[in-house]
């Protein structure tokens, strides 16, 4: 049975996943030797259990990105902080220096052209954490892939030992933060 894959995305700007898509004809490599079973790239709605690697892209900027880490976390055998927003924040935490009612303020009201008001049941939307945190500081995180984003070596590097149930080598994923 090949082993079962997921990617996510989180708070960031999808370049991970861009990164990923650049190993070209090395993802037909990865197709026979893994299963996709969740991804922003595939339709697949829930998030399924028994999942050997997760790579998580993206700060956890919402709650709604917090109840995904748990659940993320409890159904993956490793979980890798995918990119610099996963690992530290980076660009997504830019807004940390910002209030965020400040934010919500801007964007509800200030900038509304109909009923400006800030959303405070949010049936659609998540509701802002009040700060953009890395993945770590939530949920155990197993591999950091360093980058923004990481090259698509580095992923095949990382993606190839965790398929072979091996931490990857130090020289190109840490498995340490900071």
């Amino acid at each position: 049975m090949k082993p079962k894959v997921a990617t996510v995305w989180l708070g960031g700007c999808s370049g991970c996943h861009m990164s990923f898509l650049d190993l070209d004809e090395r993802l037909i490599d990865l197709a026979e030797k893994m299963e996709l079973v969740f991804s922003p790239i595939a339709d697949i709605k829930e998030f399924p259990r028994d999942v050997d690697v997760t790579l998580v892209e993206g700060a956890v900027a919402n709650v709604e990105h917090e109840e995904f880490a748990h659940i993320i976390r409890r159904n993956s055998r490793y979980v890798v902080s995918f990119g610099d927003c996963a690992v530290t924040g980076n660009v997504t935490a830019m807004r940390n220096a910002i209030d965020t009612e400040a934010v919500l303020h801007r964007s509800y009201v200030e900038l509304a052209d109909i009923n400006p008001h800030i959303p405070r049941e949010y049936p659609t939307i998540a509701e802002l954490m009040p700060q953009a945190r890395p993945l770590h500081e939530h949920i155990t995180v197993d591999a950091y892939i360093h980058g923004c984003p990481p090259t698509a070596e580095q992923i095949w590097s990382a993606v190839s030992e965790l398929l072979q149930g091996r931490m990857p080598a130090l020289s190109h994923v840490y498995l340490r933060y900071g």
